[in-house]
């Protein structure tokens, strides 16, 4: 995801400095070596594997292609046209309604959404937060507890990942008197991040999904929320701080991304651009050791770095907890460790609602851009895949030390500790023959310990809060931007978007990245070998993004324009009982927007190894999944104007599918006269949505959409 616009962080600053291998070169080493592979166009729609254990299959290096398994059914709309209208344009026979959006009220006793951001900030702890990105749908038992297989009634979970420039939560967008912000206007910003829980329930008589305003699940926790730390990190001497001078607590969680699920009914919601939110002063290398300079220096908060959002410039407390100085005599009289108490995965019980939010340390520290569990399954750990949202960044995985049992379904963040707390944490290197390892983080196992050279590692405490350092002396593979992941619930493939790479040149080239600029990004996919907690893989290309039009160069993967797309980000399988397995993809686009507006596609995602190789026109061979047809991959929406697609979540009987639209209209502003760039959702909701329509200013909202017959989405 990208950061507000008035950051001044940006995610794709390169901060790995290691002399790991990147995935380019890997590539190119591998189709030196190989020729085409098995399969073609066909396995494409003869998908998917069944649910035993995977093991490796075919071939001399075992990269050739599984068994092919019934796939999901055909779909059933027709391809979406590109556009740029200020609107959501959806397939004939689809409708869309608007679920909430920035500022509404969650409970009574707040007043409606006004348009001229008159709401006061301690109304926003009460009010849906900004910039919706991840969310999960949980069914809602009749008797308050987790119904994997309820359909019409359930918890929706939404990440809020930034405020948009300000537009909607301030008069006149955000200000300054003298270099510092109002405090009540940091105040509104803190409020409107984080996360919201709200119950919603089918209308009556077809799928369309409303708010349940009042519900007594209605929540939000957000930059201000107090958290427990769970996991090796709990009580390291480098989460000490003013407010939890024992290192167990934290105060707020920011710019939470993507997001993942347990198997027991929680919610797991990712730290991504935290960076966002903190600032640190110069001259503070000075009172620093060696080893918080070389963290500092890896994460990307030099000292002399002003505070983005200009939330440590109010006057008294709480303000001076984002920036991570050091001015006291000791840990516990400052904020110099409050950076290390973001970055994390956070579990929120969302049937709770008033339990305590838990950050899962044994999942490692990051730009956490999502946490995508596998099917569980009795008596195997629970395994969780994770990547790290920066150029140059990692892919991890975290398996268990408990083996999963179904009785600790309800369980709660007890049952998190359980499961989250204790296992071993792997970063993945793709070797270049198409294998791939996990390596190990562990503390003084691989020379993860004090004596390192690249960091002294004291415990396990060091090895997950400065993960990214552990990687780089295993030798992990340097990747492309790792966003969004996904499970196959069929054959249990991995698939993780690879958002894009516009600083690639000609002399760069290589078979992962065979197009200058790689403005459009890809999918890489693999397949574990044996067991989801197996330390080997395979792996390839999915997909690559271009315009239909491009030359072969770009257009690798021989797209259309009834699916050509850019910029991959959000992905998600579908879950539903029947039918799942279906693949969504969405985008985060800067670079065909003169075209269209950001979309989300479906595919029938075929499985690792059915592909090919090709040449293109500037003599680069690439390795690559089987080319998609219109039929295996298909655009099924396109956004409003300005905005990203993101997060998607389907309710199990297929029939109701919930997506974000973030920050329609980002980049004009004139308040004096409303106009911007997109009035969305103003411009499209009903008259009689009193909520959303005629209201000028754009607003990050989730929409619910379905099929008018009250059929099936997608397929």
């Amino acid at each position: 995801m990208n950061p507000t616009p008035a950051s001044e962080y940006d995610d794709n600053e390169i901060l790995n400095p290691s002399s790991n291998p990147h995935i380019d070169g890997i590539l190119a080493v591998r189709l030196s070596r190989r020729g085409a592979l098995r399969g073609g166009v066909g396995a494409a729609t003869a998908a998917l594997l069944g649910g035993a254990g995977l093991s490796a299959c075919g071939g001399s290096d075992g990269g050739d292609a599984s068994p092919p398994a019934p796939a999901p059914a055909g779909f059933n709309f027709a391809a979406v046209a590109k556009t740029n209208a200020d609107q959501v344009t959806v397939p004939e026979g689809y409708q869309i309604s608007i679920l909430h959006a920035l500022g509404d009220p969650m409970q009574f006793g707040d007043a409606s959404w006004r348009d001229d951001g008159s709401e006061t900030a301690e109304s926003y702890q009460r009010r849906i937060g900004d910039g919706h990105d991840g969310m999960v749908f949980f069914g809602l038992a009749d008797d308050g507890t987790f119904d994997a297989a309820r359909s019409n009634r359930g918890l929706l979970c939404v990440n809020h990942e930034y405020v948009v420039a300000p537009y909607g939560l301030h008069p006149a967008g955000s200000t300054r008197v003298g270099g510092k912000r109002p405090a009540g206007e940091v105040d509104k910003e803190i409020f409107a991040h984080g996360a919201s829980v709200v119950e919603v329930r089918r209308k009556a008589g077809g799928n369309d999904m409303e708010m349940v305003r009042g519900s007594r699940y209605n929540r939000r926790v957000h930059s201000a929320t107090p958290m427990d730390v769970g996991g090796p990190a709990a009580g390291s001497a480098r989460l000490v701080t003013r407010l939890s001078p024992d290192g167990r607590e934290a105060f707020g969680m920011n710019n939470n991304c993507a997001c993942g699920y347990t198997p027991w009914g929680t919610y797991l919601t990712c730290e991504e651009n935290y960076l966002n939110v903190l600032g640190r002063a110069a001259g503070d290398d000075a009172r620093r050791g060696a080893e918080d300079i070389a963290a500092f220096k890896r994460y990307g908060l030099p000292e002399g770095r002003a505070n983005p959002y200009g939330w440590d410039t109010p006057e008294g407390e709480p303000y001076p907890r984002w920036n991570s100085q050091a001015s006291g005599a000791a840990p516990a009289d400052d904020y110099r460790n409050i950076f290390n108490s973001f970055g994390w995965v956070v579990e929120i019980d969302p049937f709770r609602p008033d339990s305590k939010p838990v950050k899962r340390s044994a999942l490692g520290r990051f730009n956490h851009e999502g946490a995508w569990p596998a099917p569980a399954r009795a008596g195997e750990p629970i395994v969780i895949y994770s990547g790290d949202d920066a150029r140059n960044e990692y892919v991890y995985k975290f398996v268990s030390d408990a083996q999963w049992d179904p009785r600790d379904i309800n369980g709660g963040t007890a049952a998190g500790a359980k499961y989250l707390d204790q296992g071993t944490l792997y970063v993945a290197k793709f070797n270049d023959d198409g294998t791939g390892e996990w390596l190990e983080l562990a503390h003084g196992q691989h020379g993860l310990d004090a004596s390192n050279p690249v960091y002294p590692f004291a415990d396990q405490a060091d090895v997950v809060m400065f993960c990214r350092l552990a990687a780089d002396f295993r030798g992990a593979t340097k990747m492309d931007r790792p966003e969004w992941g996904g499970v196959n619930p069929l054959n249990h493939e991995v698939y993780m978007t690879m958002t894009n790479n516009s600083q690639r040149t000609a002399a760069s080239l290589d078979a992962a990245n065979p197009r200058v600029g790689n403005a459009n990004g890809h999918i890489v996919r693999w397949r574990e070998d044996g067991s989801q907690a197996a330390t080997k893989f395979h792996w390839d290309v999915f997909l690559f993004g271009a315009r239909e039009d491009g030359a072969q160069s770009e257009n690798l993967s021989g797209l259309t324009a009834a699916n050509d797309f850019s910029s991959p980000d959000g992905l998600y399988f579908d879950q539903r009982s029947a039918g799942g397995g279906l693949l969504w993809i969405q985008t985060d686009d800067g670079a065909y927007t003169d075209v269209t507006n950001c979309m989300m596609l479906a595919a029938l995602p075929g499985q690792v190894g059915d592909g090919g190789t090709l040449t293109t026109k500037d003599g680069q061979p690439t390795r690559m999944g089987a080319k998609p047809t219109d039929a295996t991959v298909r655009r099924f929406l396109v956004g409003p104007f300005d905005c990203e697609i993101t997060g998607v979540t389907v309710t199990p009987d297929g029939k109701t599918l919930f997506f974000n639209v973030q920050h329609p209209g980002e980049d004009t502003a004139d308040f004096a006269t409303s106009t911007f760039t997109s009035h969305w959702p103003g411009s499209q909701a009903p008259a009689g949505d009193t909520a959303h329509a005629g209201h000028k200013r754009p607003r990050s909202a989730t929409v619910v959409v379905t099929r008018a017959d009250g059929g099936t989405i997608g397929i």
